[in-house]
């Protein structure tokens, strides 16, 4: 059996647990060096453990909330944004009917649909991601529906279970990282099919071009019928429309 103490004093045994916060040069560099068998075994093996307690705890949380809906998007909008007003009214509308509202949990377009919600006496989520630098978690989350992670892999597994559909509003690299993981999922057949809307034709109408132009007709890397994978709309009000529509012809409704 090995001996802790005799082969990591209490400083190595601290950084195994609470890793330290490396630089990009450091973590490149680190990937380099080579490591004797203790220190893969120990460090590996508490990484799983980590790993395993973050699902436990995001089953156990999200399973009593009940139907969702999430709302991706920006971080980075403005409130004075256009699209973080269209996300107030999508987190209104969803829970006019009865559905939770679920988001990354930080600011701009999370912080929006949080509030949307959160304002109308709805269901709040926040799935956050612990950052370097820019996430923290938004004010109208309910202060027992917000989660903390700090894998992106797990914390979309969450998005994917718990989730009855999709709103993307204009966002970046994450958003992007969302919107194809489910498109994905859904075309592999992987999950079970649920609605995909994309909020703001000035923004994603020259990705859909180039998907429709390019990778469908051009490099026939895709079936036409991947493109009823998700809806393009202008406003809150057709976003949501599209869920609640989508559900009634399965003569499903939330059932809290």
């Amino acid at each position: 059996m090995d001996n802790w103490e005799t082969n990591y004093n209490p400083d190595q045994i601290l950084n195994i647990i609470i890793p330290i916060r490396m630089t990009s040069e450091e973590k490149i560099r680190s990937a380099f060096e080579n490591k004797n068998w203790q220190e893969i075994k120990v460090t590996d093996s508490w990484q799983i453990f980590k790993i395993m307690a973050e699902f436990v705890d995001g089953f156990e949380k999200l399973a009593k909330i009940g139907p969702c809906v999430t709302i991706f998007g920006s971080a980075r909008t403005a409130e004075t944004n256009k699209y973080y007003q269209i996300a107030v009214e999508c987190g209104k509308l969803l829970t006019d009917r009865g559905y939770g509202v679920v988001t990354g949990g930080g600011p701009g377009i999370m912080e929006a649909g949080n509030k949307g919600a959160h304002t109308n006496g709805g269901k709040s989520v926040g799935l956050n991601i612990e950052l370097p630098f820019e996430q923290f978690h938004n004010k109208y989350i309910d202060h027992n529906k917000l989660l903390e992670f700090d894998y992106f892999f797990v914390r979309k597994v969450m998005f994917m279970k718990y989730s009855q559909g999709f709103i993307v509003l204009p966002g970046g690299m994450g958003t992007m990282d969302e919107l194809f993981e489910a498109i994905t999922l859904i075309q592999t057949g992987k999950i079970a099919r649920f609605p995909i809307v994309l909020i703001g034709k000035d923004y994603w109408s020259g990705l859909v071009d180039w998907i429709t132009s390019t990778m469908l007709n051009k490099e026939h890397n895709i079936h036409a019928e991947d493109l009823n994978l998700f809806r393009l709309v202008d406003t809150a009000e057709e976003a949501t429309e599209h869920i609640f529509r989508f559900y009634e012809k399965y003569v499903l409704k939330p059932n809290f």
